[in-house]
């Protein structure tokens, strides 16, 4: 690897409010903002409305990439705030 591309890396990962922040940790703080029924309301899917756990929402994410999106999205506007 050469040095402009470790930089250009760098400034991509120091731009990325996402970086290092895994999505279990991005459930459980946003869990712990809104609480699982605003969550719900911001994010209507149903691991957040029907029997909402960090578990069942982490598998769920996990294989639905528009739904983590709109989750991580909301996560970055949360700690823009």
């Amino acid at each position: 690897m050469t040095e402009k591309n470790s930089r250009t890396r760098d400034e991509e990962h120091k731009n990325n409010p996402l970086h290092g922040i895994n999505l279990k940790q991005i459930v459980n703080e946003l869990v712990e903002h809104y609480g699982w029924e605003e969550l719900g309301q911001h994010i209507n899917i149903r691991c957040f409305t029907m029997n909402p756990s960090v578990s069942s929402s982490l598998k769920f994410l996990r294989r639905t990439p528009w739904a983590r999106e709109k989750v991580e999205k909301l996560y970055t506007a949360m700690i823009r705030q």
